[in-house]
């Protein structure tokens, strides 16, 4: 007869049976919902800006040509200096001029001389016809040589005007004040009276003006959004000058006029802006980008970067977290960037939560838990206020305890 068991040992293994029958078949916990992190939106106003590029170009341009000719006798500036209005630039061998300038100085004196003996001459004459000395057709003659000798210097005159314009040409001065350049003549050349090339260049760059263009396009779509009350004129705003490293120029530009009509080639006119340019950091033909102020939008709404996503056929989109904690896909019209955000245009609207982290574990229609991001120093007081709200709507959703399951 076989022993029997002892109770602990039965008890033993008999335990496992029991545990595995009362198990059954009860499915794993499910997974918390993921953590994201989101943005609340809030309608705010704002500057609508557009940032043109463009080159510079001198305010005054004068190319300096001879008007007589001659040999270069010297030169009298420094090359790359700045220069004044009327100051000497070349001194022209002028030997023939001043002895043509002499001799009009002649004729002169001469001229003057004989119309000094005619005066006299007529006034004898007009004391003797009154005595009946001499017949009224000599006084007649006289006073008519008077007339003739008077003429004689003026015109003389003028000959000494004109050869002293001619002799003054001899000595090329710069038309205008500004900053010149390399001469191409040197001491010994002969230049000739408006000569095709130019012995120098001056240019005035204080002030200095930046030309941008912008298309045609974009102009009517402003003054629509203009005529419709989307956009507020600033008035005449100052314009910001960005250099090619970057950078922000010191001085302020002012909007001197935009072109009247468009390229046909380009679709797009021109604007032109006035710079004040004292140090002369700017040079002509430097390439620059120009920040104009286009209005103001009082109830903008800007979405940030990371929340925004493009499809390869350029369709943007976000995801948005409704009420219930629901991720929804929401297609997006954007328009501009403005800082780190874009300019929403249609899709999205104040109070909406755009997830900002998180996105690659999420999908629409999924349930997720939010996160408000931290608020940023430069987040206006609405969307601060609209982010709290969401957030203490979120934690009361999260302290609510979940409905029992029926058996």
């Amino acid at each position: 007869m076989r022993p029997l068991l002892s109770r602990p040992l039965a008890l033993s293994l008999a335990l496992p049976v029991i545990l595995a029958a009362c198990s059954g078949d009860a499915p794993p916990p499910a997974p918390p919902p993921p953590e994201v992190t989101v943005v609340t939106l809030a309608s705010q106003p704002v500057t609508i800006e557009r940032e043109l590029a463009g080159r510079t170009s001198p305010f005054l341009i004068a190319e300096v040509r001879p008007q007589v000719n001659g040999i270069v006798k010297r030169r009298l500036f420094e090359e790359g200096s700045v220069v004044q209005a009327g100051q000497p630039l070349y001194q022209l061998d002028d030997a023939s001029y001043r002895a043509d300038h002499g001799t009009a100085q002649a004729s002169l004196a001469r001229a003057r001389a004989t119309a000094e003996a005619a005066r006299l001459t007529a006034r004898r004459t007009a004391e003797l016809v009154r005595t009946s000395a001499i017949s009224r057709q000599d006084n007649d003659n006289a006073i008519a040589a008077q007339r003739q000798a008077e003429a004689d210097v003026k015109a003389a005159s003028a000959m000494v005007a004109g050869t002293r314009v001619q002799l003054d040409r001899a000595r090329i001065v710069a038309p205008i004040g500004g900053r010149i350049g390399k001469s191409s003549v040197t001491q010994g050349a002969l230049v000739t009276a408006n000569q095709a090339a130019a012995l120098a260049t001056v240019q005035q760059l204080d002030p200095i003006y930046v030309d941008v263009t912008q298309s045609s396009s974009e102009l009517l779509r402003l003054r629509r959004e203009l005529a419709a009350g989307n956009l507020e004129r600033n008035g005449s705003p100052p314009v910001t000058i960005l250099l090619e490293d970057g950078s922000e120029f010191s001085h302020k530009g002012t909007l001197e006029f935009s072109e009247v009509s468009v390229d046909p080639g380009t679709g797009s006119y021109h604007l032109r802006i006035r710079v004040d340019n004292p140090e002369h950091i700017l040079m002509p033909g430097m390439y620059v980008r120009a920040v104009l102020d286009a209005g103001m939008r009082q109830d903008a709404i800007l979405a940030p970067m990371q929340g925004i996503a493009r499809d390869p056929k350029g369709n943007t989109t976000a995801m948005v977290v409704n009420a219930e904690g629901v991720v929804e896909q929401r297609p997006v019209v954007v328009s501009q960037t403005i800082g780190d955000q874009w300019l929403v245009e249609s899709g999205l609207a104040a109070g909406d939560r755009v997830v900002v982290e998180g996105l690659q574990k999420i999908a629409p229609g999924a349930t997720v838990k939010v996160t408000e991001k931290a608020r940023s120093p430069r987040q206006p007081a609405a969307a601060a206020d609209a982010a709290d709200a969401a957030a203490n709507d979120a934690a009361e959703a999260a302290a609510t305890p979940a409905p029992a399951a029926q058996e």
